[in-house]
């Protein structure tokens, strides 16, 4: 799991701010945010992503490859992790809006294995971001939709505004979820809210298991070595080039050429056989999440080729 650099501190020396409780507590040992996502747009905690944020644009702006095609605009940051404000293929202007973001990204700290969230109450809030990366709003969740570490990584909040009041007022369309399954060799870009930097590169395969510590997900995809993803990017969406639509959500990669261990995943093929690959990155498949969802976005595992994990 990605979890988000030292570069954080640095900014808050940088920004003249002390080292408070809540911002020294925020980033945990593997990614998750332990923050309760109540605090107002003008908290502490709001100026020191804001300023984060700008350390962040100034540093990746010289190293980071930038797609021509997709920007940032309906990316949203968390307070330690990436994510994004997303339709299904049926959704309508007047639902509930959606985002997804990472399972181990909840406020509430990791799902076990095994265990499958739905319907949880929540009031998680989410820096909304523009074409250029600029936060345009603070967007504030009601319902904890659906979150597991089970098979995929993925979390999905229902927020209290509209995709048609969230247009109207800041002009931003929500990315779409494909209903297809990527192909090896699609050209993708990982779009990270939280450090405002977006990653090309490639599908260079998928995994048959992917195993870190204690979770294993599985068919993941793998990127080749362009997408050298960072503590951080956990959440965000990975879009395809061609379409603009999100195929995966970006969640881990192996930082130290370990075996198996927290934040040092590795693939595990059919036969049991176990494969490293230190400094490559990975993403779980979204197209099995646009079968679970019926009019006004709501939920249903049991609909009709609804494959996800289940309580």
């Amino acid at each position: 799991m990605r979890k988000p650099l030292v570069v954080a501190l640095c900014a808050l020396a940088l920004a003249g701010a002390g080292a408070t409780p809540a911002v020294a507590a925020a980033p945990s040992p593997t990614g998750a945010d332990t923050t309760t996502g109540t605090a107002p747009a003008t908290s502490l905690t709001d100026v020191v992503n804001d300023t984060v944020g700008a350390v962040a644009d100034t540093l990746s702006g010289l190293t980071a490859p930038k797609s021509a095609a997709v920007n940032f605009a309906g990316t949203v940051s968390l307070s330690n992790c990436s994510g994004s404000v997303v339709r299904m293929p049926d959704s309508a202007a007047s639902d509930p809006a959606l985002v997804l973001t990472n399972g181990h990204c909840l406020e509430s700290g990791f799902p076990s294995p095994g265990q499958v969230l739905t319907d949880r109450a929540s009031s998680r809030t989410f820096g909304l971001l523009n074409a250029s990366g600029a936060k345009v709003a603070t967007l504030r969740a009601d319902r904890l939709v659906y979150a597991t570490m089970t098979d995929t990584d993925a979390a999905i909040y229902r927020l209290n505004t509209t995709y048609a009041q969230i247009k109207s007022s800041y002009g931003i369309e929500p990315l779409t979820l494909s209903s297809s399954r990527p192909a090896a060799g699609t050209a993708i870009s990982v779009v990270s809210g939280y450090w405002k930097r977006i990653y090309s590169c490639s599908v260079d395969g998928f995994v048959h298991r992917l195993k870190e510590g204690d979770w294993t997900w599985k068919d993941s995809v793998r990127y080749t070595s362009a997408c050298d993803t960072i503590g951080g990017t956990s959440g965000s969406p990975v879009v395809d080039d061609v379409t603009g639509k999100v195929v995966a959500v970006n969640n881990t990669g192996n930082e130290d050429g370990a075996r198996c261990t927290v934040n040092n995943p590795c693939e595990v093929d059919e036969n049991g056989g176990v494969t490293v690959r230190q400094g490559i990155n990975y993403a779980q498949q979204t197209y099995p999440f646009t079968a679970c969802f019926t009019t006004g976005n709501r939920l249903d595992l049991s609909a009709s080729g609804c494959t996800v994990p289940k309580p």
